[in-house]
């Protein structure tokens, strides 16, 4: 396939639909994520659902530096604008809710770090990373008037569409849920994210990649996939110790890049594609290890093996 600007349907070079080049047509250059911990928890960790949250979570595994509880919001962005400014010279932002459960709370608890977020100078909008049983249609409509003036987009954890896989994980909540938070969420225009792993306990390599069908017809802007890793000292980390041949991890860079260049043929092309694997500090995995690649590389591999077989997003959908 020739690969000629605008000759994807996306109207870019690059053979996916690729987020991070909408930002940029829509806002004129670089928009950077800025993390913030905001003090919240989750229901499948204080017991309202479960408790010990899921069995493959360390949140500390994928927080910056920068990213503090006991810092307050505009402190936290205040750093990271530093950070990312002195290493990307970026100059705007969206205030990214990262840790644990960013819509679980009382609504004015909500209302007031959300809009201490947007006050902060040079912040554009908010990403919220929260979980599809915590979101109701009084935050949605909290959320839909600061999307009168703000980028809004709330990012679901949903991770597999499979109730079995859930329930091992010790979610808390169901894949019905998760789709009817989209649905809801859909109902008050506001752009909503979902976030999937491949590689979970049970899970065949063929029912991964049937995912691909319910998936393309969720109500979606954007879409995050990581491949499973086993974070030391979790619970999944103990489980995978003593039973390893049910974790169908992908055990090498290219092993993954295969499974996804494939899966993203048959991917609704619609869909912005936010990120396509997780990466941690490699000396607290337990497995996979990839010899220490970093995701740009994988990026690069992946978008040259689907330009060299003339691949791209949603070739293959139906």
């Amino acid at each position: 396939m020739n690969k000629e600007k605008n000759n994807y349907p996306w109207g870019h070079s690059r053979p996916f639909n690729a987020y991070v080049n909408h930002l940029k047509e829509k806002f004129g250059g670089r928009i950077q994520k800025l993390s913030v911990n905001a003090g919240f928890s989750c229901p499948n960790r204080d017991g309202t659902c479960g408790i010990g949250g899921c069995t493959y979570c360390d949140n500390s595994a994928f927080s910056p530096p920068y990213v503090f509880s006991q810092k307050s919001i505009t402190e936290q962005l205040e750093d990271g604008k530093s950070f990312h400014r002195e290493r990307y010279k970026t100059p705007r932002f969206f205030a990214y809710f990262q840790s644990f459960s960013n819509t679980y709370a009382d609504i004015e608890v909500l209302r007031s770090r959300f809009a201490e977020a947007l006050s902060v100078h040079d912040v554009e909008g908010l990403v919220i990373g929260t979980r599809p049983d915590c979101i109701d249609e009084q935050k949605l409509e909290m959320l839909a008037k600061f999307a009168e003036n703000n980028e809004i987009s709330i990012e679901y954890g949903i991770e597999s569409c499979y109730n079995s896989s859930l329930q091992r994980i010790n979610r808390g909540h169901s894949f019905e849920t998760s789709v009817k938070a989209l649905e809801l969420t859909k109902k008050y225009n506001i752009d909503a994210g979902a976030h999937f792993i491949f590689g979970l306990p049970g899970e065949t390599h063929q029912q991964m990649m049937d995912m691909v069908h319910v998936i393309n017809e969720l109500p979606l802007k954007t879409i995050k996939f990581h491949q499973l890793q086993i974070i030391k000292g979790t619970r999944m980390a103990k489980e995978f110790a003593e039973n390893p041949r049910d974790f169908p991890l992908f055990l090498s860079a290219d092993e993954y890049i295969s499974f996804l260049t494939e899966f993203l043929t048959k991917l609704n092309p619609a869909f912005f594609i936010d990120r396509f694997a997780g990466e941690v500090n490699p000396a607290i995995v337990d497995a996979p290890n990839w010899e220490k690649m970093r995701y740009d590389q994988m990026v690069v591999r992946m978008e040259k093996t689907l330009i060299e077989k003339g691949w791209s997003q949603g070739c293959f959908s139906e």
